[in-house]
């Protein structure tokens, strides 16, 4: 059986809920943001496109929570795990309809995304967002995922950090500026942080399994420095951004500097050896720290 951090498993819209692993939900909100904070940068903000840009994001990460949910409990990945609730390993959701549950994520994220490419006029964009649901379906899914291959890290970097905030800056400018790319890479180190700390959890059960994530490759302490050094490295790249700007609007991305004390708490609980169901709220102090940074950033964005 499953074991969870409640003492009962949630029933009905509530199960569906807990599924779709919330905690993960703070990845696709603060591209997003950050990418609106961008176009807002160069007066360009176009809200309903934000917010359908919102809804890819939103209904893309629900959509590989569900896929990753479906097939390592086909696999028998999650059969024995600590962490939170997966519907096909404890057996609680038939995996058919955790598979038409991705579907149905996927299939909004689509029609939200093909909206996006028509108003903008950049039909390439068709293959970016084919990519992204591609990428959501084989982190664990098909014959050869690459989540069990040590590169959930890098695709998490790509889609929940570039494109993600690339993109959205891009559907409502137009065109990309360089500041972009500059505020897009420490977005994509805290979703790596995220997926980090998740797998550093999951290091014992993963292992057992054959499922070869980065932080099983890399073993546990090299992990665990990795996941500080990541959170430390997205405040060092915006004061870098800051440094570098060529206008007296730069030192208002600093403001996202204010969420550093966020970071110190879930950094130091990695570093001490916290392991198992120590390391559960460790994931929703990283989701904070995510929102918190990309609030800031978002404003000193703005602002500028």
């Amino acid at each position: 059986m499953t074991k969870t951090a409640a003492s009962a498993p949630p029933t009905g819209f509530g199960l569906w809920v807990a599924g779709a692993r919330p905690r993960t939900l703070p990845a696709a909100v603060v591209p997003v943001a950050v990418g609106t904070g961008v176009a807002a940068a160069f007066d360009g903000v176009i809200w309903w496109r934000a917010l359908l840009a919102l809804l890819v994001g939103l209904a893309l990460q629900i959509g590989v929570n569900y896929a990753n949910d479906y097939s390592d409990g086909i696999r028998g990945t999650d059969t024995e795990r600590v962490g939170p609730l997966r519907l096909v390993g404890s057996g609680l959701v038939p995996a058919q309809q955790v598979k038409l549950a991705a579907f149905g994520s996927f299939a909004v994220a689509g029609l939200a995304g093909l909206v996006l490419t028509a108003v903008s006029g950049s039909w390439w964009l068709l293959l970016v967002g084919l990519s992204a649901v591609i990428a959501a379906w084989t982190y664990t899914g098909g014959p050869r995922p690459y989540g069990y291959m040590a590169l959930g890290e890098v695709f998490v970097f790509i889609f929940f950090g570039l494109v993600a905030v690339c993109g959205t800056a891009f559907v409502q400018l137009e065109h990309l500026p360089a500041l972009a790319w500059w505020v897009a890479v420490p977005v994509g180190l805290l979703a790596c942080a995220m997926l980090m700390v998740n797998n550093i959890r999951d290091i014992p059960g993963d292992t057992a399994a054959g499922k070869r994530t980065l932080a099983v490759v890399l073993g546990e302490k090299i992990s665990r420095r990795m996941y500080a050094a990541t959170l430390a490295l997205a405040f060092v790249l915006v004061a870098l951004a800051s440094a570098v700007g060529q206008d007296d609007s730069s030192p208002w991305l600093l403001l996202a500097l204010l969420a550093i004390p966020l970071a110190v708490i879930p950094a130091k609980i990695v570093l001490k050896g916290a392991a198992g169901p120590a390391l559960i709220p460790v994931l929703g102090a990283t989701g904070k720290l995510q929102l918190a940074f990309g609030l800031t950033l978002t404003i000193g964005l703005v602002l500028s």
